[in-house]
C-alpha cells in the first residue's frame, strides 16, 4: 500500500520535475481529485453568459494548472499520474505514435461497465477488428438509407417544439434525445422502445460515473460485498 500510494507517486513526482514538469503536489491517497472537485463545483455555482469562455467552466482545474505551471504539468488522480501536454509538437508525438508507445490507458472499473470493451477502449487488433466492423456503416451508402429514419425524427422534434412558442428550449436535452431517437430509430429497427430504454439506462449510468469521477477508491474495493 505505501509502495502504490506513496513511494511510487512521490518517486514520479520527483523525476518529472527534475526534467522541468511541473504540477500540483500530490496528496495521499486521493492525489489531486479533492482539489479538482472544488474547483468544479465552485465553476458550476456560477451562471455561464453567452459570451464567457466555457473552457474554466467545464475543465476548471486544466485551466488553472496550465495558467499557473505552464503548457505541460503533472497532476494526479489517485495514485494515477495523469500528464496533460498543449505543446503540438508533443501532442502530434503521440497522435501519430509510430512506434506504438502511446496506448489507451484503461478506464476505471465503473466506466468500463458503461463504454465496453470497444473501438473508444481497444488498442491493437481489437481495435482493428472493431475499426473494420463499423466502417461499413459510415459509408456513403449506408448513411442514406436511414436519411429517412433521421428526417422522421427531426419532424417529431420540431413539431414539439411548436409547443415552446414564445418559451425557453433547453437545446442540449433537446439533442441528446434526438440523437438517441435516431440512433434507436436506425440501430434497433422494430425495437425500437428497446432501443430507448437501454438509452435512457445509459443515461442514468452516466450521470452516476460522472458523480464518481473525482471519488479515489482503494484497489480491488469493488470485489468486496456490499
Amino acid at each position: 500500500m505505501l509502495h502504490t500510494f506513496w513511494w511510487t507517486p512521490v518517486y514520479i513526482q520527483y523525476r518529472l520535475g527534475s526534467q522541468g514538469i511541473k504540477g500540483p503536489s500530490y496528496k495521499f491517497i486521493h492525489g489531486n481529485t479533492k482539489e479538482m472537485l472544488k474547483m468544479r463545483n465552485a465553476a458550476l455555482s456560477k451562471p455561464l453568459g453567452l459570451l464567457d469562455d466555457i473552457f474554466p467552466r467545464v475543465l476548471p482545474h486544466v485551466y488553472t494548472w496550465l495558467s499557473k505551471y505552464g503548457k505541460n504539468y503533472l497532476s494526479w488522480k489517485g495514485a494515477e499520474p495523469e500528464l496533460m501536454i498543449t505543446e503540438p509538437e508533443l501532442i502530434k508525438e503521440v497522435l501519430i505514435n509510430r512506434d506504438r508507445a502511446y496506448l489507451k490507458p484503461s478506464p476505471p472499473f465503473d466506466s468500463m461497465k458503461l463504454m465496453g470493451n470497444g473501438l473508444v477502449t481497444s488498442n491493437g487488433e481489437r481495435w482493428a477488428q472493431h475499426r473494420n466492423l463499423i466502417n461499413n456503416a459510415f459509408q456513403g451508402e449506408s448513411l442514406k438509407k436511414v436519411i429517412p429514419e433521421m428526417v422522421v425524427s427531426v419532424e417529431l422534434m420540431l413539431q414539439s417544439w411548436k409547443n415552446y412558442l414564445e418559451k425557453e428550449i433547453e437545446v442540449f436535452e433537446e439533442f441528446r434525445l434526438l440523437s438517441a431517437d435516431i440512433i434507436s430509430r436506425t440501430a434497433f429497427g422494430s425495437n425500437y422502445l428497446e432501443g430507448k430504454n437501454i438509452f435512457d439506462m445509459k443515461v442514468k449510468y452516466s450521470n452516476i460515473t460522472r458523480m464518481n469521477i473525482f471519488k479515489s477508491r482503494f484497489p480491488s474495493i469493488r470485489y468486496f460485498p456490499h
